[in-house]
Parts: structure tokens; sequence; C-alpha cells
């Protein structure tokens, strides 16, 4: 399992730890509408998913208005996510405040589905560690990163050249 601390204190992932290769596990989140989002919906697809704790904190907000300003120069072939335990209204709010157009939000907060399926529910806290997957058409996982320390800033550069080499 991947090695993740918090504010530089070691946590608990949930789930199983997601590698290159593997195929994406399933999950089931919500929209901002509250309706469910699964892998399934973005079959065909490329997919970047971005695990962050909260959109309500400085690393996290710049890291999807990065994506979101990366997301714009991908394509159509490309949706990038950012999951977070943030409530769908509060994701809603802060894309809306953001001006986040790109970037398809969607909420863990009901089971933690995306975080055990994907090995980034932190246990103690009942937040997401970051984290970065991008999946392939096939649903095939090209690309993983899980930030050591969660409150540091991913590979934007290498998780959008894997983007760009499936395209």
């Amino acid at each position: 399992m991947a090695q993740v601390t918090f504010k530089n204190n070691p946590v608990t992932l949930l789930g199983n730890e997601v590698k290159v290769g593997d195929k994406a596990p399933d999950f089931t989140v919500l929209a901002n509408d509250l309706s469910p989002v699964t892998l399934k919906d973005s079959e065909g697809k490329i997919r970047l998913f971005a695990t962050v704790p909260s959109l309500d904190t400085g690393v996290c907000d710049a890291e999807t208005r990065r994506f979101n300003e990366e997301a714009a120069k991908l394509g159509d072939d490309v949706i990038v996510y950012t999951v977070s335990v943030d409530l769908p209204f509060a994701q809603k709010r802060w894309c809306g405040a953001a001006g986040i157009d790109r970037v398809v939000t969607v909420s863990d907060h009901k089971d933690l589905s995306f975080g055990k399926a994907y090995g980034v529910a932190i246990e103690e806290l009942r937040l997401l560690a970051r984290a970065v997957f991008v999946v392939d058409r096939e649903g095939i996982v090209r690309y993983v990163e899980y930030v050591s320390e969660t409150t540091n800033h991913p590979d934007y550069e290498a998780a959008i050249k894997a983007v760009k080499e499936l395209l």
C-alpha cells in the first residue's frame, strides 16, 4: 500500500493500491446535482481523476484550477475529474466562484466508494489523500501518482504527459 502522510503525520489508507496496468476499479460518486456517476459513464474517453482532501484548501484549489486550464487544451476525448468528500452543493458553489468549467467535480462523501476502490480514503480523517490516476479508453490505468505528503502538489507535467500519450 502507498505510504502517505498528512501534515507530516502517517495516515492509514483504506482500500487497495491501484497500479499501472490494472483494470480501473468501478465506483459510484455523486455529481453536483446528486445524480450518481460511475466509471462506465465515461467509457470510451480518456479520464484523469485527481483526488483531493477538500476544494476549500489552498493546494486543492490551485490543483483544480491548474487541471481546469490543462483540460481546456486536451479536447473532448478527455474528461478531467476532481474527486473529494466535499458535499456536492459545496463543490457546485466552489466551481461557480472559481470559474471552473472544464473539470468535473464529483463527491465521494456518501460512501467513500472511489476512495476505497482506489486506495485513497484516509481512515483517520475521512478525507481523500491526494493522488492522480489516468485511465485509458479501454478502462486500463495508465498513470498513477499517490502524493506522499497530502499537502503537496502532484506532478502536473507527468500526469498531463500521460494523458497526451493516449490521444
